[in-house]
């Protein structure tokens, strides 16, 4: 079975800039805890620490330590599927993809193992009001790595058995073909 580059080296890319990013956060920036202050980068997009001990939209809360590692238990085997997965895709852009989700799994998985919860810090918004919750890269990286593969299975398909068959030109009637015979 032939590697997958293009999935791997996606994962590797995600996971490491969400570390990188992570880390800026947390050190040179200086938010790490609620009482910090937000900052301002734009309009719409503010930097704040959140520690997000659930999964996704405060789901599944691990408030001990059996339910942290019980959440990085489930998490890594969802990540290993990725990965078999991944393994046996032969196309490229699938391979990104799912190296897109592999990447920020993997970020959310270190967190939670190193430090009991995972770093949030992006925050959009329009005045008061923050359509999304804080999320990080790596959170960023696993929807998007869903809405590729969700857009290619549906938009890009592969043509249908019974279109290739039509496509082989006209059978007379009453004539089955057998090529077992």
């Amino acid at each position: 079975m032939k590697w997958p580059r293009t999935g791997l080296g996606v994962a590797a890319t995600a996971f490491a800039l969400d570390q990188l990013l992570k880390w800026i956060v947390t050190g040179p920036m200086a938010l790490n805890s609620l009482a910090d202050p937000a900052v301002d980068l734009l309009p719409i997009f503010r930097m704040r620490f959140v520690a997000n001990d659930g999964v996704s939209l405060g789901l599944l809360r691990a408030g001990s330590d059996e339910a942290r590692w019980a959440l990085v238990a489930m998490t890594a085997a969802i990540a290993a599927g990725v990965l078999a997965w991944m393994w046996r895709e032969p196309k490229r852009w699938d391979q990104a993809a799912l190296g897109l989700v592999l990447g920020g799994a993997l970020g959310n998985i270190a967190d939670r193992a190193r430090l009991g919860y995972v770093v949030d810090y992006a925050d959009l918004h329009v005045g008061d009001w923050s359509p999304f919750l804080v999320f990080n890269l790596g959170d960023a990286a696993i929807t998007m790595g869903v809405i590729i593969l969700l857009a290619r299975a549906v938009i890009i398909r592969e043509k249908a058995p019974v279109q290739a068959l039509a496509n082989e030109g006209p059978v007379e009637a009453g004539r089955v073909e057998n090529d077992n015979a």
